[in-house]
C-alpha cells in the first residue's frame, strides 16, 4: 500500500516532484531485471517513466510482485522522484512500494510483433494503447481544440444541426431510417442546409459533428461515419470563402508544429513537409486542371469529377494545398451558386492536401436566387417537399453566403503522415466493419 507521506502524481508532473516520494499509477510497458536490479517501464496516459527496483533495498513482498508483473497490468508504484536524462520522460522513481491493481493475463493479443491490419481493429480497444495510435489521438484532440480557438477568435458562433434529417445535401449513399409516422429519415450527410439558416440568423456559424455516407468504398479516405467542421458565413462571396479556408488550414497546421513536436516525433513525420504551410495557397481553374492532368496521362475529360490519381497529379508539383475551382455543375451538389462567368460551371473548390492526400475541403458560394435553385432542386429529382424550409430562405431576404467543409480524419491523417484514416478516429466505421 502507498505510504502516507506520498501523493499521487501524473507522470507528466513528475519534473515538479524532484526529490520527492509519489505515488504513481499506471500500466506496464516493459519489463526487465537483473535478478538484483528491475525495471519498470510505465504510462499513465500522460507519459511514460521508469520505476527503478533495488532487490536489497525493498521488502521481500515487494520484490516478489514485480516478479508477477506482465504486460499492461495496472499498478502503483511509490518512490522518490530523481532527474534521468536516459528514462523515458527524463525522470525515474526509487521504487519504495508497489501495489497490483489489475493483473493482465500473459497471452496479452497485442505483442511486439508484425499483426495484420484486422487483427489489430479487431482489437481496437487495446492498439490505442500503443504509442503511434496515442499520439494520434493527441494531435487529433490538439486540431480539434485549435478548430475551436479559430472560429471563437473570429466571433463565430458554435452551433448543432440534426443528425436525423429528411433532406439530403450531397449524391452520396445514404444511411436510412424508419422515423415514426414521418416517413423516411436520414442520417446526416452534411450540416450544411441548417448551417445555411443559422448563418442569416447568426451572421458566422460553424457546425461540427458526426456525418454519415454510405458509399461503398474501401479506399484510405473514406470511412462511413466521420466528422465534419462545417461553417457557413453571410455576405461571404466564393472569394472570402477561400481566403478563409487558407487561413484555417494554415492555422491548423502551425498549431500542430507548435504544441505537439513530441507526437509527430513518435510518427516519424516529416515535418519539412508541413513548414511551408502557409497562406496563400494555389489556385487552378477546373479547366486548367484538367488539361494538368491529361498531360501527365490521365484520360479525365471536362464534365468528369476529379478523381483521386488526378488529384494526386495536380499537387505532385506543390508543397502548399491547391485550390480547384468552378466545376462543372453537374459534377457538384444542387445548391452551389452558378458561375455567372461560364454558367456550366458553379462557384466551389475543392482544397486539396500535398504529398497525394486528396481533398480536404469542398466549399461553394451558395445559389441565392430562389428561382435557380429550385430549378436545380427539380433537375437533381429531389423532393421539393422536403426542401421548401430550405427554399425559404431565398423567399425571405436572400442574401450572398458561402462555406465549407473540412473532413476532420483526412485533415489529421495528412498532418500526422497517416496513409489510411482508419487510423485517425478512435473506433473505424467502414464499410466492413461494425465492430469494436
Amino acid at each position: 500500500m502507498t505510504t502516507a507521506t506520498s501523493e499521487f502524481a501524473r507522470i507528466a508532473e513528475l519534473s515538479r516532484h524532484v526529490g520527492q516520494v509519489v505515488t504513481v499509477r499506471g500500466w506496464a510497458t516493459h519489463l526487465r531485471s537483473s535478478g538484483k536490479i528491475a525495471f519498470i517501464v510505465l504510462r499513465d496516459g500522460s507519459g511514460s517513466t521508469q520505476g527503478v527496483l533495488v532487490k536489497s533495498a525493498v521488502p521481500a513482498e515487494v520484490w516478489e510482485r514485480f516478479t508477477e508483473l506482465t504486460h499492461e497490468t495496472s499498478l502503483a508504484i511509490t518512490g522518490e522522484v530523481r532527474a534521468n536524462a536516459k528514462s523515458p520522460g527524463g525522470h525515474e522513481i526509487g521504487v519504495q512500494e508497489l501495489e497490483i491493481v489489475g493483473p493482465s493475463p500473459v497471452d496479452y493479443p497485442i505483442q511486439p510483433k508484425e499483426h495484420g491490419i484486422d487483427f489489430l481493429l479487431n482489437h481496437r480497444h487495446l492498439w490505442l494503447r500503443s504509442p503511434r495510435q496515442a499520439a494520434i489521438m493527441r494531435v487529433r484532440a490538439e486540431i480539434e481544440q485549435a478548430i475551436h480557438d479559430f472560429f471563437y477568435a473570429r466571433d463565430f458562433v458554435h452551433c448543432d444541426t440534426p443528425i436525423l434529417t429528411a433532406a439530403i445535401g450531397e449524391r452520396s449513399g445514404l444511411f436510412s431510417t424508419e422515423y415514426f409516422d414521418e416517413g423516411t429519415a436520414y442520417l446526416a450527410q452534411t450540416g450544411q442546409l441548417y448551417g445555411e439558416a443559422l448563418a442569416a440568423a447568426l451572421g458566422r456559424i460553424y457546425t461540427f459533428g458526426p456525418t454519415f455516407r454510405a458509399e461503398k468504398s474501401k479506399t484510405r479516405r473514406h470511412l462511413t461515419e466521420f466528422w465534419m467542421i462545417e461553417p457557413e458565413m453571410a455576405w461571404f462571396d466564393q472569394s472570402d470563402n477561400m481566403r478563409l479556408q487558407e487561413e484555417f488550414v494554415s492555422y491548423l497546421v502551425e498549431r500542430v508544429l507548435e504544441r505537439r513536436q513530441e507526437e509527430l516525433k513518435v510518427l516519424e513525420r516529416d515535418t519539412s513537409k508541413l513548414e511551408p504551410i502557409r497562406t496563400p495557397f494555389v489556385r487552378l481553374d477546373y479547366g486548367d486542371a484538367v488539361d494538368v492532368v491529361r498531360r501527365k496521362g490521365s484520360e479525365t475529360t471536362w464534365g468528369e469529377d476529379l478523381g483521386a490519381p488526378d488529384e494526386a497529379k495536380i499537387v505532385e508539383d506543390h508543397e502548399r494545398p491547391v485550390f480547384v475551382t468552378n466545376y462543372p455543375k453537374e459534377a457538384k451538389a444542387f445548391y452551389m451558386k452558378e458561375n455567372p462567368a461560364d454558367p456550366r460551371t458553379v462557384l466551389c473548390s475543392d482544397l486539396l492536401a500535398p504529398e497525394g492526400r486528396g481533398e480536404i475541403i469542398g466549399g461553394s458560394q451558395r445559389e441565392d436566387d430562389y428561382d435557380k435553385l429550385l430549378g436545380r432542386i427539380r433537375h437533381e429529382g429531389l423532393p421539393e417537399a422536403a426542401y421548401d424550409w430550405y427554399l425559404d430562405l431565398r423567399r425571405y431576404g436572400t442574401f450572398v453566403h458561402s462555406g465549407f467543409g473540412l473532413g476532420l480524419e483526412r485533415t489529421v491523417a495528412w498532418i500526422c503522415g497517416v496513409e489510411h484514416i482508419r487510423e485517425v478516429i478512435a473506433f473505424p466505421r467502414l464499410m466492413d466493419r461494425l465492430r469494436p
